[in-house]
């Protein structure tokens, strides 16, 4: 303990969840979202003041309006950010991984008339507290699987779906990757052994010879 400086470091999200009725509402978090106002000794400062003073406080009064626009800014494509990840992440809120949609940044950007890259940098760093814990904006976005119908169910979805599949497995003969493939397609998800097998790996999930190994020592013991 005498050599470690490590500190531990707390997540303050920057947005908070909560339901209303039916509905989902994002709020700012006030810890993220200082207030700020302009200096009023300095205002009347600059109004009995003339020549290179004035000039000067001018400058300071118009870079200091600046930085509070922006702000302002900032927290408003903030809010509308979470709020239209939120409606679209609806099914994840009531009912968890399982039921995450697929969502890219341009589905975001084009809801709220704002570019790709404004949404990138809203989402970086960002956290949001939701009943179901605290997750980065970015986690909402996910890369998607085919279905037989010819629609799309995310990739964190698909994952949860594995990771039940496994553990409800039978631990003396645990499923192939090829296995569970078959299995995802009985529920109309086209996932291919080696997109499982990332998926799998992913998830930290041994192969089933590994899990058959482990559950043969988990036995013994």
């Amino acid at each position: 303990a005498r050599f470690d400086n490590r500190r531990d470091e707390y997540l303050v999200p920057d947005v908070y969840v909560r339901q209303d009725g039916d509905e989902w509402v994002t709020t700012l978090s006030a810890e993220s979202n200082p207030s700020l106002r302009l200096n009023k000794f300095y205002i009347n400062l600059l109004r009995k003041s003339g020549g290179k003073d004035a000039e000067y406080l001018r400058g300071r009064l118009q870079e200091a309006r600046w930085l509070l626009s922006s702000l302002e800014l900032r927290n408003r494509t903030l809010l509308k950010v979470s709020q239209s990840i939120v409606d679209a992440q609806k099914g994840f809120l009531s009912e968890g991984e399982i039921a995450m949609k697929p969502l890219i940044l341009k589905d975001i950007s084009e809801q709220i008339g704002v570019h790709e890259s404004t949404v990138s940098r809203a989402t970086t760093r960002k956290y949001m507290l939701t009943p179901r814990g605290i997750f980065e904006l970015k986690y909402f976005f996910s890369s998607h699987v085919r279905t037989l119908s010819g629609g799309m169910v995310s990739a964190v979805a698909t994952k949860a779906r594995i990771q039940m599949l496994i553990e409800n497995e039978p631990t003396n003969q645990p499923l192939s990757d090829q296995e569970i493939s078959h299995l995802l397609r009985e529920t109309g998800i086209l996932a291919a052994r080696r997109t499982v097998a990332k998926y799998r790996e992913a998830l930290g999930i041994g192969s089933s010879g590994e899990r058959r190994r482990l559950y043969r020592r988990t036995a013994d013991f």
